[in-house]
């Protein structure tokens, strides 16, 4: 499932950046991997069409993320180190208070987090975490959006 938002270029002068939550997993594949699916993200991240939102929680988590073995290892492949990768996530994230708990209750609990920011800042939520993604539908009811990926559409094609 995607969310589909209209090339930076085509935004409407003055319209605020759409707030995003990005999970551990998409940050790494941001930060890291270059993932050819978070082309999108970056692309909208740079335009400033998008304000990625964290909590030191979430921070804090993914600092300790990185020192996992399997993590250190594909970092040394992509040549790059933990406090590269934790500074480009300063330089990108603007770091918010912790949301209030929603009614949701995710069956992750490391997951919470999320969703309950995602919620209080009427984001799109990006993971690939199914105990996120079954939840769908419930959080579309808090005006928040679960998507796995964004994708970058002509206006046009965004209105259909």
């Amino acid at each position: 499932m995607r969310v589909e938002l209209p090339l930076p270029a085509e935004a409407a002068a003055g319209e605020p950046a759409r707030p995003v939550v990005v999970d551990t997993n998409v940050a790494l594949d941001l930060l890291i991997f270059s993932d050819p699916a978070t082309v999108p993200l970056r692309t909208l991240l740079e335009a400033r069409r998008l304000d990625w939102i964290a909590t030191q929680v979430m921070r804090d988590e993914l600092e300790r993320v990185l020192a996992y073995p399997h993590i250190v290892s594909r970092m040394d492949y992509y040549r790059v180190d933990a406090a590269q990768v934790l500074a480009a996530f300063d330089a990108q994230v603007r770091l918010v208070d912790i949301a209030t708990p929603v009614r949701y209750v995710c069956k992750d609990t490391d997951d919470q987090k999320f969703i309950d920011l995602a919620a209080a800042h009427r984001a799109i939520l990006l993971s690939k975490d199914k105990a996120v993604i079954c939840m769908r539908k419930r959080l579309l009811t808090l005006d928040a959006h679960v998507a796995t990926a964004l994708v970058l559409v002509q206006p046009e094609a965004a209105a259909a």
